[in-house]
């Protein structure tokens, strides 16, 4: 029966294009030699959606051997072509730009040509892209808690160097007391004591007191940091340092309700990553914490299929480089286009993993002995260590350091 319908699909394929917008989407219909049947624009509505539903069904074409590209997988359009069963292929922006002089030398567009060139993509370089596959409802789960991190992540980032620049230009003491700004004690005591006058009236056993009802008991700490909020510091205005107090108050705020926002969303995506199947594969893995492991699992996903080899992970993840060669001439050049998201988890866990595994400490220290700077050795590791989860996660077994030696001292790989 299977390949009844793969001969099916393949006499009666029908390719469809489809630019978006926020407001419209323009659609392309081909057929498999090439032939435009049809070309539309509909409006991001309920009942523009059914229109283009309909107007596929006209075609006769089994929903399985229509095949719908798109360049993005974040949009309600998307869950619509998956709920019709249409096959969805996702291709990168960058391939359809890189692609348009195929119909037009100057490189010139418009939203209609490129719903074309997505259907014409399709038919002739399917072989580059893959159907899109759908994740469990845990993962799927799992990977909204981290994107939700993620975000949350960046917003800290945004509202900590507004509120460092304020400091630094009134109050400058909390940060030479605290070795990070965005932690929840830093952040309630700018809530307590938002103006360098505040501080002033601030004794030390006050002080003593706030740690401790804030969960910060040694003794040392206490009196080092003290100590530091005592040191002489120029005075700024006292209008401008009164008129900055209300906002430092308000981002203080702002960001301790980030923080705490955050933890919550990062127990919710470790208790959900524990139910998940693969965990013991990822949990295995040496100096991965509560946040890397699901990010590991979100990497490389539930569909074996989707990674047919460790090199399609690399490429993905951008750990290994780009080669262009012409001639005599020979370029390997950093991986520009790739998750970023993906090279950022391959990064930090190779950054861990060489303070639990030593191989991995020994492979990084060879690779700065060659001449790599700090994070192209990271990136060296991480590809090599794409390898090995790689393995992990089509055989379904854990991480196992003695195993992993016995195989580096039996093919003896090279550390490039």
């Amino acid at each position: 029966m299977g390949d009844s319908k793969f001969w099916r699909c393949q006499m009666e394929e029908l390719l469809i294009g489809i630019d978006w917008s926020q407001a419209h989407y323009d659609v392309a219909i081909l057929a498999i030699n090439g032939a435009i049947l049809t070309e539309f624009r509909i409006n991001n509505t309920a009942p523009d959606l059914k229109q283009l539903k309909e107007k596929i069904a006209k075609f006769a074409v089994p929903p399985e051997c229509c095949l719908v590209g798109i360049e993005t997988h974040h949009n309600i359009l998307f869950d619509f072509l998956l709920s019709c069963q249409y096959q969805v292929y996702v291709i990168a922006p960058n391939v359809v730009n890189s692609s348009r002089g195929r119909f037009s030398a100057s490189g010139a567009h418009t939203d209609r040509t490129d719903a074309r060139l997505i259907a014409d993509l399709l038919r002739t370089d399917r072989q580059r892209f893959a159907p899109w596959r759908l994740d469990s409802p845990l993962l799927n789960q799992i990977k909204l808690r981290l994107n939700h991190i993620d975000n949350l992540t960046k917003t800290t980032i945004q509202h900590a160097n507004r509120l460092e620049a304020i400091l630094l230009r009134v109050y400058p003491q909390p940060l030479q007391t605290f070795s990070k700004l965005a932690i929840p004690i830093a952040m309630h005591f700018l809530l307590a004591y938002p103006t360098a006058a505040a501080l002033k009236e601030l004794s030390k056993d006050e002080f003593r007191k706030f740690c401790r009802d804030h969960h910060c008991h040694p003794a040392a700490w206490i009196r080092n940091w003290y100590a530091a909020l005592q040191q002489p510091t120029p005075e700024a205005d006292p209008l401008l340092a009164e008129a900055y107090s209300g906002e430092i108050a308000f981002l203080a705020g702002l960001l301790l309700s980030l923080i705490e926002e955050k933890k919550r969303a990062a127990d919710e995506a470790h208790a959900l990553f524990l139910q998940h199947p693969d965990q013991a594969i990822f949990a295995s893995l040496p100096g991965a914490g509560l946040l890397l492991r699901p990010k590991l699992l979100a990497l490389f996903g539930e569909d074996r299929q989707r990674f047919p080899s460790p090199q399609a992970v690399r490429q993905l993840a951008g750990t290994c480089p780009v080669t262009k060669q012409s001639g005599k001439k020979k370029q390997i050049l950093f991986r520009k286009a790739c998750n970023r998201d993906y090279r950022d988890t391959m990064q930090q866990f190779a950054m861990v993993s060489v303070q639990q595994a030593d191989w991995a400490a020994a492979y990084y220290k060879a690779a700065k002995a060659r001449g790599h700077y700090k994070n192209s050795a990271f990136r060296c590791l991480a590809n090599r260590w794409v390898g090995v989860i790689w393995k992990m996660w089509q055989t379904n077994q854990p991480y196992n350091e003695a195993y992993h030696m016995q195989q580096i001292r039996k093919h003896r790989p090279s550390t490039d």
